[in-house]
């Protein structure tokens, strides 16, 4: 990748850690950043820097033609869109394509295909990737939705075929719910992501949240073992582990193969992730969507697998071939992530925008950040100030690794969810590894959380 130029169309951590894997790969760095960003760490990093418009997102960050354009005249070879705004954007890959650039990800036809909950879906019963009981495709009415809720059983989730991060999601126990709810969620849909299509899934209860990191070069794929993260507040992950302690390894076999398949049969390109609700109790797993991007997560999977995933996924949307074999791939250890958000956790989570003061990371352990001491963070975006990522020889050292760092880390001037962490990392239930997807927010309504 010597002499190429890349264009980061991100900000944040995500753009800081894009920046020094391309520079690893002695690449030419070009920062994209709005009006608000123009002091941010990854600016500071970049080689060159590019304004791209004003505060709002959708006038800068998530602007396609604004931002293919400022790649183009900046010379850039390729683009990395990191995760978020445009990086699942299809339009957004095929114009930078069209635009005579690479797309660091997989071309805008799997991006659409996978995007698409229902479609995914069809794709992952193909490659014989193990689903929950559901429609066959989008609902076409509410009466179609009570008919398929009738042979599946309540609970059942009403699911946006388009987009993610929890919206257009609903939850019913009787017809008369899902009546209801079913019309609340096409809207939610169709304002969030310009598509109102639902489909309906029988509701894993109990259920673990892991997800399999794939990585691919167009024709072969390999699977970097499993992910946990099961620690979720309205249905957005907090903490995130590396490998998944629930598991056999006969589960672990079964569904990192499973997601192998489904990777070659799109002839997948780049780093991506199929995610899956697991039910201990019956030890099965059922395909949710597949996330065509880098995730938040990365670094755990990097920690336990000493793979370098961005760098990876760069060289293969370059035209290189995988350069890591399956079989050479071993689980070293146990890796923990958390987030950590400028949000006061002990005052409901309340947005905390200020200025970073004095900042102590322990050296043993990773934090990927966009802090830096004097640092003014804007109010326009989300909540993500980094990463702390801890790994050790195995599940109980990590949490007593994290424990030690939680006590000493410093991030003066901010409240952040460091406390939220500090109390998790003593709950039994979370040392004991037996957390599933609802079991955060009942903790919360009763847990006593540490002034920030």
């Amino acid at each position: 990748m010597s002499g190429k130029t890349l264009f980061i169309a991100n900000r944040g951590e995500i753009a800081v850690r894009v920046n020094r894997a391309a520079k690893a790969l002695g690449m030419t760095v070009v920062q994209a950043h709005s009006e608000a960003d123009t002091d941010m760490l990854a600016v500071r990093l970049a080689d060159r820097a590019v304004d791209i418009g004003p505060a709002a997102a959708t006038k800068s960050y998530l602007d396609v033609d604004k931002v293919v354009a400022a790649a183009k005249d900046a010379g850039a070879d390729a683009v990395h869109p990191g995760y978020g705004f445009l990086s699942e954007n299809a339009r957004f890959a095929r114009a930078v394509a069209d635009a005579g650039m690479i797309f660091v990800g997989p071309d805008a036809d799997t991006i659409s295909r996978m995007g698409d909950k229902v479609a995914a879906r069809d794709a992952a019963i193909a490659a014989g990737v193990p689903i929950a009981p559901g429609s066959k495709g989008a609902i076409a009415s509410v009466d179609d939705a009570l008919k398929v809720a009738g042979e599946i059983g309540y609970p059942v989730m009403i699911k946006a075929s388009a987009g993610g991060g929890g919206r257009g999601i609903r939850v019913a126990n009787s017809d008369d719910e899902l009546a209801k709810l079913i019309p609340q969620a096409s809207s939610e849909a169709k304002a969030a992501f310009g598509d109102g299509a639902l489909y309906i899934e029988r509701m894993v209860t109990d259920a673990r949240h892991v997800e399999v990191q794939i990585m691919g070069d167009g024709t072969r794929a390999v699977h970097l073992f499993e992910r946990e993260c099961s620690l979720q507040r309205r249905r957005q992950k907090v903490w995130e582990e590396a490998p998944c302690a629930e598991l056999s390894q006969s589960a672990r076999d079964h569904v990192c193969a499973a997601s192998v398949r489904l990777a070659e049969a799109v002839n997948y390109r780049g780093a991506g992730t199929l995610e899956f609700l697991y039910e201990p109790a019956r030890d099965e797993f059922y395909f949710m969507e597949m996330n065509t991007r880098i995730q938040v997560e990365h670094p755990v999977t990097e920690m336990i697998t000493g793979v370098d995933l961005v760098q990876e996924m760069i060289r293969v949307c370059f035209g290189a071939p995988l350069s890591i074999e399956q079989d050479a791939l071993d689980i070293n250890g146990h890796a923990i992530e958390v987030r950590v958000n400028a949000e006061d956790a002990a005052n409901n989570f309340m947005p905390f925008p200020g200025v970073t003061g004095a900042m102590h990371v322990p050296e043993d352990v990773r934090f990927d950040t966009m802090l830096f001491e004097g640092y003014a963070i804007p109010p326009f975006y989300d909540s993500l100030l980094g990463k702390l990522i801890v790994h050790a020889e195995d599940r109980p050292a990590a949490l007593a690794k994290l424990r030690r760092a939680l006590e000493t880390m410093k991030l003066e001037g901010l409240k952040t969810t460091l406390p939220l962490f500090k109390a998790l990392a003593n709950d039994p239930t979370v040392i004991a590894g037996e957390a599933n997807t609802a079991y955060l927010e009942k903790w919360l309504e009763t847990a006593e959380i540490e002034p920030a």
